[in-house]
């Protein structure tokens, strides 16, 4: 049964995403990793209700069920933040040669209140091609299938040369108690130990019609800052009104900050994912990104580049207001205002030149600029490595015929940030694709499509076992 289910798998593998369009009737062993999915999702991760340490504890019930015997799972966690443990698990190689290769995934998500959503964030449905709910598309989806593959190895008595590690962590989303990838990084990096990582970051774009455009491998990201700014004031009684006014002055400030707009900044990743992108999209869109690419000085091109919010966001350091706070009372001017600004700073600018812009735009001495909350390391990018990028070329050429695999910067921040200092290079991994309104990632209503899971899975299973047969 096995080698029949394994043999149908291997010959669908063979077919074009977009041929999967029709939704056909999920496979066993399809059906089998949605009930995997489902269980990540509904069990509830969010820092504000839910739980890291019992998902954990259920992923490695269901290794154990498998016949992975207990000194292949490592469960971990801070013992003064019970709720934020994970786990990692080592799949050993054969060879004494080869370096490990780490799979990395949170598995934690963003906070969601049932009033908000259509549906229930902690509810797993799939609808109209979709399956919805919180973590759906950050990041159980890979968590899944990092989980799958390696049962699936164990089932197949497959054999790496390479050992695998899977390090499945929580605190990525908001770090409000711990992060477990640092937690790891400085208390047992041995666990993590690595040539190189697969990560989250990557994969397809499509044309908001199920149509995959092009995939990525996630070649370095954005750093990751907060400031605060803040506007304060004697206030007194609110029945003698003042023009001075501490949330007016924040008010003021903010449109300062929402009118700010950062230089074009390429690098070489960049540069390449606007030139190879822009060239295959054959529309107006991919016509402006390559002549960017060419000329960065080319505003026309800017102007239609930037009206798209993701490829905005790689183009330049962005910085958006978050959070807002303002007063003491309704009866009382407030004596103090204040927002949070969250910026995302492309590589070759910091927070002291991020400062330093948003001082100058806001024009007013009186709102102070103050760099805040918890600091990542900068990312360090990977090597564009020929070992690394060759296998996920030619699976890409197999799975999408004529999409190209291109290097990406993502424009937010991950765990590879705690990798970096370790001397692991970390990938984004191409594969699964999203949508280009994002697929309600941190918003409303998360979702991920069916065949992106499916189609992913497959995928990164190849991907995998292409990357531990190395030596």
């Amino acid at each position: 049964m096995m080698k029949a289910m394994i043999g149908a798998t291997a010959a669908l593998m063979l077919v074009p995403a977009e041929a999967y369009a029709a939704d056909p009737a999920p496979r066993p062993d399809q059906l089998a990793f949605r009930d995997l999915y489902k269980e990540l999702v509904e069990t509830d991760t969010s820092v504000a209700t839910g739980n890291c340490t019992a998902l954990a504890e259920k992923i490695a019930a269901r290794f154990r069920a498998a016949g992975f015997p207990e000194g292949q799972l490592t469960p971990f966690r801070d013992e003064a933040l019970p709720l934020d443990g994970g786990l990692v698990v080592t799949f050993p190689g054969s060879s004494r040669k080869a370096k490990p290769m780490l799979l990395l995934g949170h598995i934690d998500v963003v906070n969601a209140r049932r009033e908000d959503w259509v549906r229930g964030p902690f509810e797993f449905i799939e609808e109209g091609g979709y399956f919805y709910g919180r973590g759906t598309s950050d990041m159980k989806a890979l968590d899944a299938i990092w989980i799958d593959t390696l049962l699936r190895f164990h089932a197949e008595a497959y054999r790496p040369k390479r050992t695998i590690k899977l390090a499945l962590t929580c605190g990525e989303e908001s770090g409000a108690r711990m992060n477990g990838a640092q937690w790891l990084a400085e208390h047992k990096p041995e666990l993590l130990a690595a040539a190189f990582a697969l990560n989250e970051g990557g994969g397809g774009q499509t044309d908001g019609h199920g149509k995959v455009l092009s995939q990525s491998m996630q070649i370095g990201e954005k750093s990751y800052r907060n400031f605060e700014l803040q506007a304060t004031n004697p206030g007194g009684h609110s029945s003698v009104p003042v023009d001075d006014n501490a949330i007016y002055e924040l008010s003021d400030a903010l449109q300062h900050v929402r009118a700010l707009k950062f230089s074009v900044r390429f690098n070489d990743t960049t540069r390449a994912y606007f030139a190879k992108v822009g060239a295959s999209r054959r529309d107006g869109i991919g016509a402006a990104m390559a002549r960017l690419s060419a000329n960065p000085a080319d505003k026309d091109a800017e102007a239609v580049v930037s009206a798209d919010r993701t490829l905005n966001s790689m183009l330049r350091t962005t910085c958006v207001a978050t959070m807002l706070e303002g007063g003491h009372a309704a009866n009382a001017l407030p004596q103090r205002a204040k927002a949070t600004i969250n910026c995302r700073i492309v590589p070759g600018e910091d927070a002291n030149t991020t400062r330093a812009a948003l001082v100058n735009a806001i024009g007013d001495a009186k709102v102070s600029v103050t760099l805040v909350g918890r600091q990542r390391p900068i990312a360090v990018p990977p090597p564009l490595d020929p070992a690394i990028m060759l296998p996920a070329e030619k699976l890409v050429a197999r799975y999408f015929p004529g999409v190209p695999l291109v290097p990406a910067m993502m424009t937010w921040a991950t765990d590879a940030t705690y990798l970096g200092p370790l001397g692991i290079p970390t990938y984004g991994v191409p594969g699964p694709w999203s949508d280009p309104d994002g697929n309600g990632l941190h918003g409303l209503n998360e979702r991920n499509a069916v065949q992106s899971a499916y189609v992913g899975r497959d995928f990164l299973y190849d991907l995998v076992k292409a990357y531990a047969a190395q030596e």
